[in-house]
C-alpha cells in the first residue's frame, strides 16, 4: 500500500515518472486545456511570452539614464544585467573586442534554453529541451547565423576558407569542411537534448521510487545540467562565430 501510495505521488509531482511508474499517465497542466497542441510547443511558447514581458516590465519603462545606476537591491533587472555582464565578458575573450555585436543573439539563446531547462524541475511541466524538434530548431538558428556574420564580416571572401590554405588543397578541403560544419547543429542538438532528457529521467525515477528527501540531491542536480547545458551550448556558439568572422591576422 506504500508503495502504491508513493508511485502515485510521484507520478502528480513529475511528469517523467511515468515510465517509472509502469506506464501511468503523467499528469500536466496542459492536460486541463481545451485544445490539444503539443506539450513541448506551448512550453517553449510559454517561456518565450514570459521572458519578453518579464524584460518589458523589466527595462522598457526605463529612461536610457535610469539604466545607467543600478537598483539597490536585487530585482530582475539586476539578474539580467549579471547575466549580460557575465556573458559580455566571456563572449570578449572568445570573439573579441565586437563581441557585443553578437550578444543579442547569444545572450537570447543562453537564457532560453536554461528557463526551458528549468521548466522540466517544476512539477507538472517537461523541459522543451526534451524533444529534437527544440533542439534542432535552435541549433539551425546558430548554424545560419554563423555563416550570416562571417558572410556580413568578410563578404563572399568568407566561403574561401572552405578551400583550404592553398588551391590545390579544394578538392580534399571542401568535403572535409562542408561535413565539419554540417555536424555542428547535429552536435549541438544532441548534446542538449541527451543530457536534458537523462537528467530529467534520472530526477523522475528517483522521486518515483522514494518521493521524499532523496529526489532533491536529484533537483539540485538537475538544476547545475540545466546551467551547464545552456552554457556550453552558448559557449560553443561563441566559437563558431569567433572562427567565422576572424580575420587571417588574428588567427
Amino acid at each position: 500500500m506504500r508503495r502504491r501510495a508513493g508511485v502515485l505521488l510521484g507520478v502528480l509531482l513529475w511528469p517523467g515518472t511515468a515510465l517509472a511508474a509502469g506506464g501511468h499517465k503523467a499528469f500536466s497542466w496542459f492536460d486541463r486545456l481545451p485544445f490539444h497542441i503539443p506539450q513541448y510547443v506551448l512550453s517553449a511558447i510559454m517561456i518565450a511570452v514570459l521572458l519578453v514581458a518579464v524584460s518589458a516590465a523589466s527595462f522598457g519603462r526605463k529612461k536610457p539614464a535610469d539604466l545607467v545606476v543600478p537598483e539597490p537591491r536585487l530585482t530582475l533587472r539586476n539578474l539580467f544585467e549579471i547575466i549580460l555582464s557575465f556573458l559580455v565578458n566571456l563572449a570578449e575573450d572568445i570573439i573579441g573586442h565586437k563581441a557585443k555585436t553578437y550578444i543579442p543573439l547569444l545572450a537570447t539563446c543562453f537564457i532560453f534554453i536554461l528557463c526551458m531547462n528549468l521548466l522540466g524541475l517544476i512539477p507538472g511541466f517537461l523541459p522543451p529541451t526534451d524533444k529534437m524538434n527544440i533542439t534542432v530548431g535552435l541549433a539551425v538558428v546558430i548554424f545560419l547565423s554563423t555563416h550570416y556574420y562571417g558572410v556580413r564580416e568578410h563578404g563572399i571572401a568568407y566561403f574561401k576558407h572552405f578551400l583550404g590554405p592553398v588551391w590545390w588543397m579544394a578538392p580534399i578541403m571542401l568535403p572535409i569542411e562542408i561535413v565539419s560544419h554540417l555536424a555542428r547543429p547535429l552536435s549541438l542538438s544532441l548534446r542538449l537534448f541527451g543530457n536534458i532528457t537523462g537528467d530529467h529521467l534520472v530526477v523522475g525515477i528517483f522521486l518515483g521510487l522514494v518521493p521524499f528527501v532523496v529526489p532533491s540531491i536529484f533537483y539540485g542536480l538537475g538544476v547545475f545540467v540545466s546551467f551547464m547545458q545552456a552554457f556550453i551550448f552558448t559557449v560553443l556558439s561563441m566559437i563558431y562565430i569567433s572562427g567565422a568572422v576572424a580575420h587571417e591576422e588574428e588567427h
